[in-house]
């Protein structure tokens, strides 16, 4: 009786999802956007099973600040690499839906995004011509394949289409993921085990876990694997796992093929302390007093047309994008001494993200996310909270998506911009008093960042592109959010023998949290004064000096090789064999006759420790070194290949550079990786304070001097003064 009961819930449970879907679905569009859009606010692939967890505190305090609406219905292109529009996605869908290789056939859009144009129409185009030809590239799954294809939106026709032929699927659609975590409640087995776990089917959050590639049984078929949480007296349910519990579910059939549970004896941990909600704690602690920076004559910046930044002597396109999250393109400094604008960077985004963790147990083994090829990194980007992830005098970019059917929606505020001054310093001398001068002289140093967050689930990812007034462009990681954990017996550390392997740290009482490794690799098509450029690694060596030639026995001296091929450009950072990587233009010299340049410049990062064999280092293998140079192809974007779902690693960064093409006087990609080794603490638990690590791109011969000698200093009556509110 009990089982049938049991059974007659879950059919229940999936008979009332069935119908919030439909009503969703044919819910009208928001007016503003002619019902051709959805307003997807809250278009996220996680379930669970409540939708709000309730508190005693006023309900002000439980919701975000809500993202400004923007109207997007009348958007248009004013730049050949602007996102496409709303009325163009809406284009593409209905020329796809037409075509006859879709019609009467369930299809799924999992990627519709600008194809750019040849690179050179771009380098060519002058604002106020006519944009080249706008084509949307898709990809698509129908029939059981993947499909990629170029829409020609001028003559309405599918002038591209090409089927899929390396292994792996296309990144997942947010329809993919929401409906898979789903697919569990309609096995009896799958509800009677959660159930016989101490857990409340409505107490139930489920997360999709892309599972790597691990041999031949995970072929020929999409197929993901689900984890379930419990959602009891906590909104931090990834610190209650239903450890072990784990289901196979075929993504495209919604099928569930296996579970296995090998965690009966782990105790689902506590709720306690665990919810980090502002709204949920007792007493809060005032540090600071409330800090902010004023602009009473407003920002520095403009955007214009939606998405050409400019500031200072700064100027580039911006977008967003639902695979790299943000594109920055057609970057271009003013030189100080001619006013010419000149070109730095092409075009740069963040092209993967590789988390591989380090438990090698049943249910942790296929841990080796790919953000952005498997759960697209721009799709996981939320909503920015102003005041609190962005200052005041902020821009917000939003983004435009397609969702699986073709329908346009809206990622609201998913990009800020804003000036940030933190009391840094642009350059300074003060002179000594032993020589007479009174000398002080110190400029302040004023940035413009651009910065998204994605919520990949657990974890949050702050990336911020910084524009310093002195050239240098700084790209900066933060990590923040909820640790990955899994549940065990041990309540204290007395408990665990000497031999056994936690494969982490131990946080709170039955949880563990997982060594892991973030590495971000970021793409950067440079184009130093021009296309085309060249590599050069500047080797600091000991040199000796002769006998009797100085008191001095060494020194150090620069030895400058110019990689010819790619090979020479595959660098593995090492801290006794320093290096400057420079990318220069060796066409263009400096009045005293130096090739002008940008280098790299690494800061802090890791380096990956996986086997070469291993098969997620396989896929991987763009981390096996940290920096790459390959020559310019569009096809060549993606370190872990365009399809990475399941992917063998067979059309990886790694294997393009080892074709060991050349790259000398030849319009080339730079390819950085940032690399974070994680192993959890009990500061970690239960949400995490943020750590970050970054790297430069820095001018190097660029300028004939100092490109911000001129710049004046503050003084007194240039700032406002803030005087306190009289009510206050």
């Amino acid at each position: 009786m009990e089982a049938r009961n049991l059974l007659r819930y879950t059919f229940f449970l999936f008979f009332i999802l069935l119908l919030v879907l439909f009503t969703l679905s044919n819910l009208p569009s928001p007016p503003s956007d002619k019902a051709e859009m959805l307003n997807c606010a809250a278009y996220s692939p996680w379930c669970t099973s409540k939708n709000r967890i309730q508190s005693k505190k006023p309900d002000f305090l439980q919701k975000p600040t809500n993202p400004t609406r923007r109207r997007h219905s009348a958007d248009v292109p004013h730049h050949p690499l602007d996102p496409l529009t709303v009325t163009e996605l809406n284009t593409v869908r209905k020329i796809i839906q037409t075509h006859d290789f879709f019609k009467n056939k369930a299809y799924a859009l999992h990627s519709v995004v600008l194809e750019e144009p040849e690179k050179k129409l771009v380098l060519r185009w002058k604002k106020g011509e006519p944009l080249p030809p706008r084509k949307a590239a898709v990809v698509a799954r129908v029939g059981g394949a993947s499909h990629v294809l170029t829409v020609d939106l001028g003559s309405g026709e599918v002038t591209r289409h090409e089927t899929g032929h390396m292994s792996g699927y296309p990144t997942m659609t947010v329809e993919d993921m929401t409906s898979v975590t789903w697919a569990p409640l309609a096995s009896a087995d799958f509800n009677r085990t959660v159930v016989e776990r101490g857990v409340d089917l409505a107490d139930l959050a489920c997360l999709p876990i892309s599972l790597g590639w691990f041999g031949k049984s995970e072929e020929n078929r999409r197929l993901i694997k689900v984890q379930c949480y419990s959602l009891k007296d906590t909104a931090n349910f990834y610190m209650r796992p239903i450890e072990g519990l784990t289901v196979l579910v075929d993504l495209d059939t919604k099928e569930v093929v296996h579970i296995t549970d090998k965690g009966k004896n782990i105790p689902i941990p506590n709720a306690a302390n665990t919810d980090y909600r502002f709204a949920a704690q007792n007493s809060y602690q005032r540090l600071v007093n409330p800090i902010s920076i004023e602009q009473p004559k407003g920002p520095s910046f403009t955007i214009q047309d939606d998405h050409l930044v400019k500031w200072a002597n700064w100027e580039f396109h911006l977008k967003p994008d639902p695979r790299a999250g943000v594109i920055v393109s057609r970057a271009m400094v003013r030189d100080p001494g001619t006013g010419e604008m000149r070109n730095v960077i092409y075009k740069g985004l963040t092209s993967e993200l590789f988390v591989p963790y380090m438990d090698p147990t049943d249910a942790w083994y296929f841990k080796t996310y790919m953000d952005a090829g498997e759960y697209g990194f721009g799709l996981q980007a939320m909503p920015l909270d102003p005041l609190n992830d962005c200052p005041r005098n902020a821009y917000y970019m939003d983004g435009v998506f397609a969702a699986a059917d073709g329908t346009p929606y809206v990622r609201s505020n998913m990009v800020c911009v804003f000036e940030s001054y933190a009391g840094d310093i642009g350059w300074r001398h003060s002179e000594s008093p032993i020589t007479g001068m009174e000398i002080r002289e110190v400029r302040p140093k004023v940035t413009l960042v651009v910065r998204m967050a994605a919520s990949v689930a657990n974890y949050d990812y702050i990336v911020d592109w910084e524009f310093q007034t002195d050239g240098l462009i700084r790209i900066k990681v933060g990590l923040s959010g909820i640790l990955m954990v899994k549940g065990t017996p041990y309540a204290n550390m007395n408990q665990v023998n000497d031999q056994e392997s936690l494969y982490g740290t131990l946080l709170s009482e039955n949880v563990i949290g997982v060594i892991h490794d973030h590495f971000i690799t970021f793409y950067l098509d440079m184009d130093v004064d021009g296309p085309d450029n060249s590599f050069v690694k500047v080797n600091l060596q000991r040199a000796y000096t002769s006998p009797g030639e100085s008191p001095r026995m060494s020194y150090l001296k620069a030895v400058r090789n110019v990689a010819k091929t790619e090979k020479d450009a595959q660098i593995k950072l090492k801290l006794y064999d320093p290096s400057e990587f420079h990318v220069i233009n060796p066409t263009k010299k400096t009045r005293v006759g130096n090739p002008v340049g940008y280098k790299v410049v690494p800061a802090g990062t890791a380096a990956n420790l996986l086997d070469n064999n291993d098969p997620p280092q396989k896929r991987g293998a763009f981390t096996n070194n940290q920096i790459w140079v390959t020559p310019y192809n569009e096809t060549e974007q993606w370190a872990g290949g365009l399809f990475v779902y399941q992917s063998h690693g067979e059309d990886t960064l790694e294997v393009w550079s080892n074709r060991d093409r050349e790259i000398e006087d030849k319009d080339i990609v730079v390819w950085y990786t940032l690399g974070f080794h994680h192993v959890p603490c009990q500061e970690d638990f239960p949400i995490m304070p943020t750590v970050s690590a970054s790297f430069d791109l820095k001018p190097v011969n660029f300028f004939e001097s100092n490109p911000i000698l001129k710049i004046p200093p503050n003084v007194e009556s240039d700032l406002p003064i803030c005087k306190a509110d009289a009510s206050a």
